[in-house]
């Protein structure tokens, strides 16, 4: 094979897929491989991931795993959450935000080891091909990328298996029968597709959810914490600074408890499908309302207004894989221009299976209750002022009706 590539740097779960990639690409091309496992705090211990690609002829210089977690949290999910992103009005974006961080690690250790290509073991159906190779080529035009579902005729579970045999690599018990659902995991969620939830008229399993406790069997008393923000993120939780990746873990841990963060939701792929998906998010969930919660009181009204106009934009972005894009970093910017008195702290309740905002204070805040105040609010608010507020913006509504009501 004339174009075959000398160098292939692999995104390497250690799972049965990728060491059936891994074999493949040396197969199929006779091409060196460099793995690259990124610890996103999915919840995998990721050292058996060495050993597996030790076991498969990979030289030990050429193996990376990687602790990316605060990377992850600080450089993609935080940015994304000072927008308030939400994709068709309800995913939080937990499988899309990775994927430009990991893309971003192969192609840098492909310029590290000299490479001429990176490869992923995202399918043709589903939106991280795209969102893999999107950001792959927008950090270098010239990278090949090899997306071996794509290219290899191996379409059959029996098939990859029988590949697995034929090449010695290892093959768990449970990986032999049919998987009942999908999962992809990292530390801002869970998200569980394929199989027994391809019917979107059937309720999820209970077994599906893993992050969570059931809402139902979720302590009976309310949880009260409080987080603080510093223009736009968060910084701390009940007057504790933590790191970004720690919050989030923290966070985690309060939302499983209380069983929040549950998503059953039928989406729109970038490719043009529907797909059913069970998302668990439960810090993610958390951190949403508590941003929202301290920008009721530090955010001007046309600022926020114009924020939420542009997030769906903002979100279809991240969802479609432009993440590297020069329309979302101009949003970007914009965003956190609008983030810069972001700072205080909210108080929340978290309730069998939800999360709710119950006090909110800061430094920064636009709230005087001097001028909303039913009480005398000692000349703050002239009230006959809005007299004349309202008489000019009835003006052209007044317009209007007197038209139209001669042509009726």
């Amino acid at each position: 094979m004339t174009d075959a590539p000398k160098k292939v740097v692999l995104a390497y779960s250690g799972g049965l897929d990728t060491s059936i990639i891994l074999k493949w690409l040396q197969t199929e091309y006779g091409c060196e491989v460099i793995t690259f496992t990124a610890d996103l705090g999915q919840g995998e211990e990721l050292e058996p991931a060495r050993a597996k690609a030790e076991l498969l002829g990979i030289a030990p210089e050429n193996i990376h795993i990687e602790d990316l977690r605060e990377e992850f949290v600080r450089d993609f999910v935080f940015p994304m959450f000072r927008a308030n992103a939400l994709y068709e009005g309800l995913y939080l974006l937990g499988t899309s935000i990775a994927r430009p961080l990991i893309s971003k690690r192969l192609v840098e250790l492909a310029h590290q080891h000299g490479a001429d290509a990176v490869a992923h073991g995202a399918t043709g159906k589903g939106n991280d091909q795209v969102r893999f190779e999107l950001s792959a080529y927008a950090l270098d035009p010239s990278i090949r990328v090899i997306a071996p579902w794509r290219e290899w005729d191996l379409t059959s579970r029996t098939k990859l298996i029988e590949f697995a045999e034929q090449n010695q690599i290892p093959i768990a018990k449970d990986k032999r029968g049919e998987a009942p659902f999908s999962v992809d995991a990292n530390l801002l969620h869970t998200s569980s597709e394929g199989k027994a939830l391809e019917n979107p008229a059937e309720q999820a399993p209970d077994y599906v959810y893993q992050r969570t406790v059931n809402p139902e069997d979720a302590p009976d008393t309310p949880e009260y914490i409080e987080v603080t923000f510093e223009r736009g993120d968060a910084t701390a939780i009940n007057g504790q600074a933590l790191s970004p990746a720690t919050i989030l873990t923290d966070l985690n841990e309060y939302g499983r408890k209380h069983g929040i963060g549950r998503l059953d939701f039928v989406e729109n792929r970038f490719v043009g499908m529907k797909s059913r998906g069970i998302y668990e998010t439960p810090g993610g969930t958390i951190l949403l309302e508590a941003h929202r919660g301290i920008e009721q009181i530090t955010l001007d009204s046309g600022a926020g207004h114009l924020k939420d106009s542009l997030m769906p934009r903002y979100a279809e972005l991240i969802y479609n894989g432009f993440w590297f894009s020069p329309e979302r970093e101009m949003l970007q910017a914009l965003i956190d221009k609008s983030q810069e008195h972001v700072t205080g702290t909210v108080r929340l309740k978290l309730y069998k299976g939800s999360v709710t905002c119950v006090g909110r204070w800061s430094d920064h805040s636009l709230y005087s209750e001097k001028h909303v105040t039913f009480e005398d609010d000692a000349g703050a608010y002239d009230q006959k002022d809005a007299a004349g507020f309202i008489k000019l913006n009835a003006l052209r509504l007044k317009l209007i009706g007197n038209r139209n009501a001669k042509f009726k």
